[in-house]
């Protein structure tokens, strides 16, 4: 990883290349439909996706647990450039507004860098986090 903001301390890094286009990696990461059926690992699900593709809008994921449990996750978009990248965070609710992490959950900034690439396209998942307690919470849900 050649990121100089990367912290081994705080951050977790996805990196991945598919033979999909970029286009269409993005839109798995922008279509609530396509977003609901990956975003988190078996056995939970993503029954709830609210995007609002804008700087100040918002990024809600609901989870799902096989015990019925639910985490709410809704944080505010910082920057969106289609096919290329998009960032959003935790700390921050729709409109910029300040945000408390959720009851059990933990304060983050996921940057998603889609490229393309010979056969198809690259992507890097870089979630910084506010603590090491937070990273290793989001490692141990399956960030990896």
């Amino acid at each position: 990883m050649t990121n100089p903001h990367f912290n081994p301390d705080l951050d977790l890094v996805l990196e991945r290349e598919t033979t999909v286009a970029p286009e269409l990696v993005w839109k798995a990461w922008t279509t609530p439909e396509l977003l609901q059926q990956w975003f988190t690992p078996k056995p939970w699900t993503t029954p709830i996706v609210e995007l609002d593709l804008k700087p100040g809008g918002r990024f809600r994921t609901v989870m799902r647990g096989p015990e019925g449990e639910e985490f709410d996750g809704t944080g505010c978009i910082l920057e969106v450039v289609p096919n290329e990248k998009l960032v959003w965070t935790s700390v921050m609710g729709p409109e910029f507004r300040p945000a408390l992490a959720p009851e059990g959950g933990f304060g983050f900034t996921a940057t998603i860098l889609i490229s393309p690439t010979e056969n198809g396209s690259r992507y890097v998942a870089h979630v910084m986090h506010t603590d090491p307690a937070g990273k290793t919470q989001h490692e141990e849900m399956g960030f990896h």
